[in-house]
């Protein structure tokens, strides 16, 4: 059996090579992410392995799991490590090479495995890996299934059993493109930038898109874990800038931007103007609700407050709910009350039956904005942007504060704010507290304070349908509730 993980060993001496060293913050609230070496070593790795294999004994599921890993240099030798702690646990393993974390969560059901485990450190830095991990399709874990995980692993308690056993499964790539593709036949002529950032997308989606019925330039699709041009993330304004260039150079219809672990899409119009994915989350679901009407959407307490106030989806009878930000929780909530579909600002879109499984897929996301593009021959991306009511919505702000200080200032600031009966000069007429605190004023300003889930941080977003004024009036008012925390640093940016 392993010995129990250390924090604090240095490479390049005798208890690195043998001894399991984990830092305690790369369990996350719903995944866990490490700078290999610096914070995690290969028997570390194996530690992690062994602790998943413990607790997925514990909680009583079947021990088969599926296993994959992404485009990074070191990723198969984590994997590797991962799969050996596993099976030292008694986990029968079902490798399936080189995947997205779609592809890893299709696997499950394709190959009738409960667990997963990816190997990705999605569109992070190169340096970084990580493990995404669940029991039960579609879902991934939360914070208690990962409070409970730390615990076997950094206590060392990781159970040796029998019947480990490990399969090499072929073929799982074209398996999944297979599926992806088979109900969608674009039939409008589309010219689509697919953009890959040289991760593991590259792999996937052009050839995937290409079999949906669009013409497709590959943008960055090479596979090269060194990213020599930016990181893999749609967010990142390198690669949008890069894409936007692509769109206006080849008269493209749209680019489509995937991540490093291919679960989430972005998105840049034919006039080169980048769609944050919440207001996309807004066409796709004015779209689906003239298939569905009333249907319900989940989105995140950082998103546009139009799923409430679109007269399309008022007219559609569409019911949204906003939940908690992070890809887990808005899985799990679309899951449990039946949503035809989840958004995230983020750019993690979740479709339910008849249109995806629940997980999230940027090829399904992106399957759903060209079936949206299909459906309004004569609309460009562009004209379905400007055909949204207008918001003045914020950029993501996030002031500094750490991370053992920023969930008791997040409950201080609540607490504040649901004994306030006014802002801007308006009666209050929502406070939900479900992630922090977002309240909504009569004509439909709002404003968001929640603590960060991945970094040492608060999370501060502000937006009016009306105008400029009223959103920076919100931010003020935000800013001076924040200015009495001496914990809480300076804006990275000010309205």
């Amino acid at each position: 059996m392993l010995p129990k993980p250390l924090a604090d060993l240095q490479p390049n001496t005798l208890e690195y090579e043998i001894t399991p060293k984990v830092k305690a913050t790369g369990f996350r609230e719903y995944d866990a992410r490490w700078v290999f070496e610096k914070e995690i070593n290969l028997l570390g790795i194996q530690a992690l392995g062994a602790g998943l294999g413990t607790l997925i004994h514990e909680m009583g599921k079947r021990p088969e799991i599926v296993v994959g890993h992404d485009f990074r240099g070191y990723s198969i030798s984590i994997k590797q490590a991962l799969m050996v702690g596993l099976m030292s646990a008694g986990i029968k393993v079902h490798d399936i090479g080189l995947a997205l974390s779609p592809v890893a969560y299709f696997a499950q059901f394709e190959l009738d495995v409960p667990c997963v485990a990816m190997v990705t450190a999605s569109h992070n830095e190169n340096g970084w890996t990580g493990v995404k991990m669940g029991v039960e399709a579609p879902l991934t874990f939360g914070p208690d299934e990962m409070g409970r995980l730390k615990d076997i692993v950094l206590n060392g308690e990781y159970k040796t059993r029998d019947g480990g056993a490990y399969v090499w499964v072929e073929g799982m790539r074209e398996r999944y493109i297979a599926d992806v593709v088979k109900d969608v036949k674009i039939s409008r002529k589309l010219k689509v930038i697919a953009a890959c950032g040289n991760g593991t997308a590259g792999a996937f989606a052009p050839e995937a898109l290409e079999r949906m019925g669009v013409e497709v330039i590959p943008m960055d699709a090479e596979l090269d874990h060194t990213f020599p041009k930016y990181n893999p993330n749609p967010e990142d304004m390198k690669m949008l800038h890069e894409m936007q260039k692509a769109v206006r150079e080849h008269g493209a219809d749209l680019a489509l931007g995937f991540d490093g672990d291919g679960d989430r899409c972005g998105v840049v119009d034919n006039e080169g103007e980048e769609i944050f994915a919440d207001k996309i989350g807004v066409m796709l679901a004015r779209d689906l609700s003239d298939q569905h009407p009333g249907a319900t959407f989940v989105v995140d307490v950082k998103s546009t407050g139009l799923f409430m106030t679109d007269p399309v989806l008022m007219e559609n009878k569409a019911d949204t709910k906003y939940w908690k930000t992070g890809h887990s929780y808005i899985k799990r909530y679309s899951h449990e009350i039946g949503a035809l579909a989840g958004f995230e600002k983020s750019g993690h879109f979740f479709f339910n039956a008849p249109y995806g499984r629940g997980y999230d897929d940027g090829l399904v996301a992106a399957a759903a904005v060209l079936r949206m593009l299909d459906r309004n021959p004569d609309k460009s991306m562009a004209d379905l942007r400007k055909a949204l009511p207008n918001t003045f919505q914020s950029p993501t702000m996030s002031p500094h504060c750490d991370d053992d200080k920023k969930y008791a200032i997040v409950d201080k600031i609540v607490a504040h704010f649901k004994g306030v009966d006014g802002l801007i000069g308006q009666k209050i007429r929502d406070v939900n507290d479900v992630n922090g605190v977002r309240i909504t004023v009569e004509d439909g300003t709002w404003g968001l304070v929640r603590a960060s889930s991945n970094k040492p941080e608060l999370v501060v977003v502000v937006e009016s349908p009306v105008s400029e004024e009223n959103r920076n009036a919100m931010f003020r008012e935000i800013e001076k509730v924040l200015a009495e925390y001496p914990e809480v640093g300076e804006f990275n940016q000010k309205l």
